[in-house]
């Protein structure tokens, strides 16, 4: 079914409704006058194969346009629109326009609540999940912005989490940026929307078979290390949590979180006590965090992982 075939069935079926609830305002009927029934898929709804280039770069000038939320979103639903038809031709990428700026409050990064957004609608929810995790990862452990077509940006930083105000403060303070304003600032944040855009419609192409995984060279994260440091992951609630772990002796001396994907706000209070609390007990069986069980054990079973590999 084509966009206008399925714009005009949905006028036609509006019009018949609101003929309708007329004939009874003017009539005083309690039966309404005869409509025909839409069908509206079952969620999860239909999905496509993504052109990879076009979303990316509909994700850059929508960002320009109302926004990294927005700007992502329109990308996908312009994609899924055009190639699906129904019930994404009823969807106004408007929506997502309160997403800009992590939700007007620095949370999570709208550019990527865009694509959750859509993740959500094609997928069933645990599968939506697992594609969810696989983003996060991607955001925390990718330098951005990679697309930029028009100004390049000051610098691509890896953001720690997948919230906005992580990720734009650590871009403008390794690009010395001061102003929100600024034109840099706003082109990384164009580039990081079509970056986000690019790789949700990737995760989801090879979801659904019509691409291959990306074949991934694994490397030896221990030659970066110092003979004392060690590495460690354990997977929290918005993904893996990694942590680097240096020994003094059989002793803990510093636990550095390298990245995450837990909600900011809910989490923080994590980060900023079981590191610590791990030290100076010297055992990671220690209290977890009030209000953040789930991501302070996935810091414990990361120091775990870490502390595995010391001696070896």
């Amino acid at each position: 079914m084509s966009v206008n075939e399925s714009r005009r069935d949905f006028l036609k079926k509006s019009s018949i409704l609101l003929g309708g609830v007329a004939v009874m305002g003017m009539t005083g009927c309690s039966q309404a006058a005869p409509e025909e029934t839409a069908e509206v898929p079952s969620h999860p709804y239909p999905c496509c194969e993504f052109d990879l280039d076009r979303v990316e770069k509909l994700g850059y000038e929508g960002y320009y346009e109302n926004g990294c939320c927005y700007g992502v979103a329109k990308a996908l639903l312009t994609e899924l629109s055009e190639k699906v038809g129904a019930p994404y031709t009823y969807i106004a990428p408007e929506i997502f326009a309160n997403g800009k700026e992590g939700y007007g409050a620095g949370s999570l990064c709208g550019a990527m609540g865009g694509a959750l957004g859509v993740i959500g609608m094609v997928l069933p929810p645990k599968e939506a999940r697992e594609v969810t995790k696989q983003l996060n990862a991607w955001y925390t452990s990718t330098p951005l912005p990679i697309y930029q077509p028009e100004i390049k940006a000051a610098a691509s930083t890896i953001s720690p989490t997948v919230n906005c105000s992580d990720s734009v403060n650590k871009f403008m303070t390794a690009a010395d940026i001061s102003d929100m304003k600024d034109d840099r600032r706003r082109a990384r944040c164009g580039g990081v929307s079509g970056d986000v855009a690019k790789k949700a419609a990737e995760l989801l192409n090879i979801h659904f078979g019509y691409m291959a995984a990306p074949v991934v060279e694994e490397t030896d994260d221990s030659q970066a290390l110092g003979a004392n440091e060690y590495l460690g992951e354990a997977e929290g609630f918005g993904g893996p949590v990694k942590v680097k772990v240096t020994m003094d002796g059989d002793k803990i001396a510093k636990i550095d979180v390298l990245s995450h994907g837990e909600t900011a706000g809910i989490s923080d209070a994590a980060f900023s006590t079981i590191p610590e609390a791990i030290i100076a007990a010297q055992s990671t069986e220690v209290d977890a965090a009030a209000g953040a069980t789930v991501s302070s054990k996935a810091i414990m079973a990361a120091v775990n992982d870490a502390l595995s590999k010391v001696g070896k």
